[in-house]
């Protein structure tokens, strides 16, 4: 059967080699597996016809049988075209062609009985049809009567005849020869308990629909089973890393237990206690713990890591925190020194800048096991850095690592793998954290502090300069600081956006007295930590920005954050922005400034901003808007290559999914009862092209 399926795609009637590497290059399809599994984006209804009388303004599409009483040619030249005077019982339309007119001439003969489909467009009191579809009726009848179905092609491949029209005889070919190599990889069990139609008749169907029920059927079922392998193949994976890597069990918690009635000075909120609640769990359980913390900005993330790096110091082990630059390491540093400190734990932060001298001490003293925290950037990962004992590592915002980065850290400990906690302050949305992250445990850290004010977002247009000058210098005259954050460091002749330079020189004319930083991608580490720590400081009033500030910044006393060609970012992206503010007490402002002409989409996204403060509303509102793809850069991570299904719709398919693989291993964890031998090896032959997520968290 996989003989079948991987047969290129050359050796298919109407393709050929030439055919064929232009596929290969414009659609990605090398075999006839991969063809088949090009489902069409949409479908033409040509399962009924309509009468000439009762065509109306705003028909997407009509299908009429008639014929053409006689043909008229208009204009010279160029401007030729050729109108044909179409008929049946109830009227007359025009159909219209511009190009290709020898060709209607000799093909088309007035007087035989003809289908046309088209769009109908009214021109004063006639409707006409422009380069309609037309085939004499007795190809039409009865079999053509179906949803008709639109492929994805590109230009090339139509200079090349490669037109929908061209795939959906090409796609038929292959169905049929297909069909009888086809072989059903859901067990009779799962089809029949969640009512799913035969593998073969759902390909059939996605294909060539006969009627709109018959298209949910094939588009439920093949959802359906892309979704649940999907599900079913990371669970294994978190099954096999449960029983194959054991962790070490943590279950002394008097250090946590001293700092929280001691030294906490503010209360936790019931989502962050939770958390902690659950990653004890996991120390105690003897299993290696991975597990996923999302939290929205300032939802207090960090002091949750702390309090389980305390469990780990207390079982006598280590910790490394990886942050992602050095300001983060830096403010995380100092801000966990605060704490460390009255419990007399050592902490440490090694960065990419530290001196010899200090990294020499630094690997001392974990050599001694007297450090217990260490917190640093990639330089964490490095061989030279060793531990004595590390027992739990914390990774923060860890989409800015790579894989390979993580499973460096993982190998620190010789003895036993460490826990794993990753945290991010990026919501992913339900659907897109089961299907990228299936095979980690999700925290979910969803309330934010007491006393914390709700960012005032306001969108404003380039006309209300006046107003927004204004904000910013009452805030300012208050002693708070500003950010301004501009999509491009320079003008661009090719687009129309605000450029940090240009931003620079206006606002330094329009504040004079102010002192302000300037911050961006092109600058050298040293000068943009310089600029920040100047910010940081209070030194400057201003920071004058790109998104090089966007991830975990803390300046509590910064009340505004002004994004200039505000419709040039994502959503998820200006909410991150936004939460570079609002970490004070006092009132603080988000001001997304955008030009007079916007996009319905890109209105969508500031009435959301608007209207919420929710990552999590927000990130699944993004999700609806970019897909899986563009958010957070997924599509490195392999598990969403989907064809069928769509994440922001099909959530609830999704749900069924992977509640099916769940009970499934519940009772087969192994897949080795008989009926479950087809889906392990379908599994096994996943496995061999894909890394295993789970194990590198």
């Amino acid at each position: 059967m996989a003989g079948f399926f991987h047969k290129s795609i050359e050796y298919l009637k109407g393709i050929g080699p030439e055919k064929a590497t232009l596929i290969n290059k414009e659609l990605g399809y090398f075999n006839y597996g991969d063809l088949l599994q090009h489902y069409p984006f949409r479908y033409e209804d040509r399962t009924t016809f309509h009468k000439i009388s009762s065509l109306t303004d705003g028909l997407a599409s009509a299908q009429i049988i008639g014929k053409i009483a006689r043909f008229e040619t208009i204009g010279v030249g160029r401007k030729q075209r050729l109108i044909g005077k179409f008929q049946d019982e109830t009227g007359e339309i025009d159909l219209i062609w511009f190009q290709g007119i020898k060709w209607v001439q000799q093909k088309i003969k007035p007087g035989l009985i003809y289908v046309v489909y088209g769009k109908p467009t009214r021109y004063g009191q006639r409707f006409n049809l422009s380069h309609p579809e037309i085939e004499p009726s007795e190809n039409s009848r009865p079999n053509k009567q179906f949803l008709h179905p639109v492929y994805h092609t590109s230009e090339k491949l139509k200079r090349r005849f490669l037109d929908s029209k061209a795939l959906s005889k090409i796609m038929k070919l292959l169905l049929a020869e297909a069909i009888p190599h086809i072989q059903d990889k859901l067990p009779q069990t799962l089809r029949e308990e969640f009512s799913l139609i035969d593998k073969k008749i759902s390909l059939i169907h996605i294909h060539f629909p006969k009627d709109q029920i018959a298209l949910k059927k094939a588009q439920y079922r093949l959802k359906f089973e892309e979704l649940f392998f999907i599900q079913l193949r990371l669970i294994t994976l978190k099954l096999a890393r449960i029983d194959k890597f054991k962790g070490i069990t943590f279950k002394n918690s008097e250090l946590l237990n001293d700092f929280y009635h001691t030294h906490l000075p503010f209360s936790l909120t019931a989502a962050q206690k939770k958390v902690i609640k659950e990653i004890y769990a996991d120390f105690r359980s003897g299993h290696q713990m991975n597990r996923l913390v999302q939290g929205d900005v300032g939802s207090g993330k960090t002091i949750v890591a702390f309090m389980c790096m305390l469990i780990a110091v207390g079982n006598h082990t280590q910790c490394a925190f990886m942050a992602p630059t050095e300001i983060l390491a830096e403010q995380h540093y100092n801000g966990l020194k605060e704490f460390a400190d009255p419990l007399g734990i050592k902490i440490a932060c090694l960065t990419g800048s530290s001196k010899k001298a200090e990294r020499t001490s630094i690997q001392e003293a974990l050599d001694s096991g007297e450090l217990k925290i260490l917190i640093g950037t990639h330089a964490l990962i490095e061989d030279k850095v060793k531990f004595k004992n590390l027992g739990l590592a914390v990774i923060d915002e860890q989409h800015r690592f790579g894989v390979a980065q993580r499973a460096k850290l993982w190998n620190k400990n010789k003895t036993y793998y460490p826990h794993i906690l990753v945290m991010t302050a990026t919501p992913i949305p339900r659907t897109l954290a089961m299907t990228l992250y299936g095979d980690l445990d999700i925290s979910t850290i969803d309330q934010l502090p007491a006393g914390r004010k709700p960012i005032i977002t306001r969108h404003m247009r380039d006309a209300q300069r006046i107003q927004l000058f204004s904000l910013i210098e009452k805030e300012i005259e208050k002693g708070r600081q500003v950010y301004i954050v501009y999509p491009l460091i320079e003008e661009s002749a090719t687009m129309d956006y605000k450029d940090l330079m240009d931003g620079y020189e206006s606002i330094a004319r329009r504040f004079p007295q102010l002192h302000l930083s300037i911050c961006h991608g092109k600058m050298k580490s040293a000068d943009k930590d310089y600029e920040m720590k100047r910010f940081t400081k209070g030194e400057t009033h201003i920071m004058i920005a790109t998104t090089v500030i966007e991830v975990g910044v803390n300046v509590p006393n910064a009340s505004v954050m002004v994004i200039e060609s505000a419709e040039r970012f994502g959503l998820s992206q200006l909410h991150q922005l936004r939460g570079r503010v609002g970490r004070g007490s006092e009132q603080s402002y988000c001001l997304l400034v955008t030009g007079m002409k916007l996009t319905s989409e890109a209105k969508t996204r500031m009435q959301t901003l608007v209207e919420s403060n929710d990552g999590f509303r927000i990130a699944e509102t993004d999700l609806k808007l970019r897909g899986p793809g563009d958010l957070m850069g997924t599509q490195q991570s392999g598990a969403l290559d989907l064809i069928i299904s769509d994440l922001a719709t099909d959530g609830d398919i999704l749900n069924l999914a992977r509640n099916a693989a769940v009970d499934l291993l519940k009772i087969d964890p192994l897949l080795r009862a008989p009926e479950n031998h087809i889906l392990k090896n379908h599994i096994a032959s996943f496995n061999k092209s894909a890394v295993n997520w789970s194990k590198i968290s």
